[in-house]
């Protein structure tokens, strides 16, 4: 996968989460959790782009390794929700459990590939 269609599929994943935020009760842990979510998934996107023009292999590492902290993050925060019953929509929540955990398996071989180079 290019760089560029990563970064494209990152930023469609945090614009999907937004979206589905919209489908949350008005509970104290909807709102907690929701607002943590965006965090996360936009901090992905995010830290993508400062990976992508990373000074070293090193510093590359680092952001990459953020960025599968934030996934992973993302991830429970996605089934804590889903387990809550916390967003209506369950097709919904699905789509977003396995997307996230698409990009997870991504990021896992990108770094793992990085680090034999």
């Amino acid at each position: 996968m290019r760089a560029q269609d990563l970064e494209d599929r990152l930023i469609g994943f945090a614009v999907s989460v937004i979206k589905a935020c919209k489908f949350l009760d008005k509970s104290f842990a909807s709102q907690h959790l929701s607002k943590q979510l965006i965090r996360s998934t936009t901090s992905v996107a995010l830290n993508y782009g400062e990976a992508r023009g990373g000074e070293s292999t090193r510093d590359y590492l680092h952001k990459m390794k953020i960025c599968l902290k934030e996934l992973r993050e993302s991830y429970i925060n996605l089934k804590i929700q889903k387990g809550a019953d916390l967003i209506t929509k369950i097709e919904l929540i699905d789509s977003l459990l396995d997307e996230n955990n698409q990009l997870i398996s991504i990021f896992v071989v990108s770094i793992k590939n990085t680090k034999t180079v």
